[in-house]
Parts: structure tokens; sequence; C-alpha cells
């Protein structure tokens, strides 16, 4: 099912605004992560893909109006959605952890966007059949945002990315960072968490919807360089058997599909 997300906060009101109009506060989340003078604007929604387009899209122009296709350019912003992945990559556990991280000046231009995936297993996939590959189930409880794939590391439900210039090996930055969540089920089995370098910068967190929605959550810092961020989906690993909570199953299964962030620019 699709989700919303809030900001970390022990305030009931700042996470209502969260939940209700989507807009952004400082908070903090508990005594281990930063506190309340950390800036951060969140864009957060939860529904159908109109009702999460407008939020979006809101999203989008505060990462950059313009969407670049090409390197060598320092403002707008960037977009993964999965679809243009070629078939050796798909349905298959072997999406490559740099396939949009190149830097091959061999490769094409859409392999270039500056984004890395950083853990050391091998078993990122990229699926077009809604992982009912793995489990028929799943074919009821993922729906794609946009069609026709989607996105999920096999091996553990915490996905960390970094950044480069995009078409080069020049460690990167960006402002902020936004995530298509299918089916998050349990408010507390997914989360954002981001950093800039060796400090956190909060963990943000969904609100649950009905089966069958999806939850758009993306944050950003104006004062910070986000150079890491990591992705908890769910507490479950996808599998033959293993069920959904809407399914019957004891676990929350949650993938992904667009991710959304401004033009990576080289640290100082």
């Amino acid at each position: 099912m699709k989700k919303n997300f809030q900001q970390p906060s022990t305030a009931a009101t700042c996470i209502a605004a969260i939940i209700l109009s989507a807009t952004g506060c400082k908070k903090d989340y508990n005594t281990n992560y930063p506190p309340a003078t950390i800036n951060a604007v969140v864009k957060a929604a939860s529904g159908d893909s109109l009702g999460i387009a407008t939020t979006m899209n809101a999203y989008r122009l505060l990462a950059g109006n313009q969407l670049n296709s090409t390197t060598g350019v320092t403002g707008g912003r960037r977009e993964v959605n999965w679809d243009a992945v070629p078939a050796a990559f798909t349905n298959t556990n072997n999406f490559p952890s740099d396939f949009f991280g190149a830097s091959d000046a061999a490769l094409p231009a859409g392999r270039k966007r500056g984004l890395l995936l950083q853990n050391t297993g091998t078993s990122f996939r990229i699926d077009s059949t809604n992982f009912a590959d793995i489990d028929p189930s799943y074919t009821t409880t993922f729906v794609t945002f946009s069609k026709k794939k989607l996105f999920v590391y096999m091996d553990n439900n915490v996905t960390e990315v970094g950044f480069k210039v995009p078409g080069t090996n020049t460690d990167a930055f960006v402002k902020g960072f936004g995530v298509v969540f299918c089916d998050v089920d349990d408010a507390n089995s997914t989360s954002l968490e981001f950093f800039s370098g060796s400090k956190s910068l909060g963990i943000y967190k969904p609100v649950t919807t009905a089966t069958g929605s999806f939850s758009f959550l993306g944050v950003n810092f104006p004062d910070e360089k986000v150079t890491k961020v990591r992705i908890t989906a769910g507490n479950g690993l996808l599998g033959a058997g293993i069920k959904d909570i809407s399914n019957g199953g004891t676990k929350d299964l949650v993938v992904m599909d667009d991710f959304i962030y401004d033009e990576p620019k080289a640290l100082n």
C-alpha cells in the first residue's frame, strides 16, 4: 500500500503539521539525533498517483525546476524511476550499485546521474512484475507509481545512497532527497535518515494509509550538505512464501519507486 511520511519529532503538533498539510518544520527525533536547530523542509503525501502528484511537484520545484539529462550542469534536479533499466538487469538480483553513478565517458548520459548505492551487497533488484516472480501475492501487494518497474534491496531492508558529481568520481552532496514508497503498513518500519558526513540530520518516518496507495517523502536541508541517505524500507525481506501484513503476513514489506534529488555538487 502507498503512504506518506513525517519528519522525526516528539512534538505532536509538528507531526500533525506534516500529516495534514505536508509542510516542513524543525524537530528532534530523540537524544541521539540532532536537536530542533536542524532546518528541514518536508514535503509529504500519501494516496494514489494523483493524490501525491501535487506534493511531488512541489518537491521537484524545491529540488530544482529543470530536470537534468546531461552532465556539466550546476542547477536543477535529477530523477530515477528505474524504467529505463535494460532487460539484462530486470527481474534478476544483479542491478549494479553504480548503474546511475557511471563515470565512464563511453556510457550514455542517462547512466550519469550521480547516484551510488553504497551497500556492499549485490542483490539489488529492478522488477517489472510487481515482484510476482518472487511470490504471487506481491501482485496485489505492490503497484508501480511510474510504470512499470520497482526497486528493492533483496538482502537487507536498509539501502544507503551517496552522491558523485554526475559523470565523474568526485564526491558530491545534495540539499535533499525524496522517495516514493510502496505499501508502508507500519509507521515505524520505514524511514529516511540523512547525513552530512558523520552527522545525522534526523530520521523521518511515514504515516500509513489504505492498502494500494503510495507514500512520498521529500526532505530538503537549506543549511546542510547531505552526503548520504539511509533508506529503511519495511521490517522484512521479500521471499517465496513471505507475505506482507496486508496479505496475512507478519512483516511490513516495502519497495520503492521514484527517487528525486537536486543536482549533486562537488564537496569543498
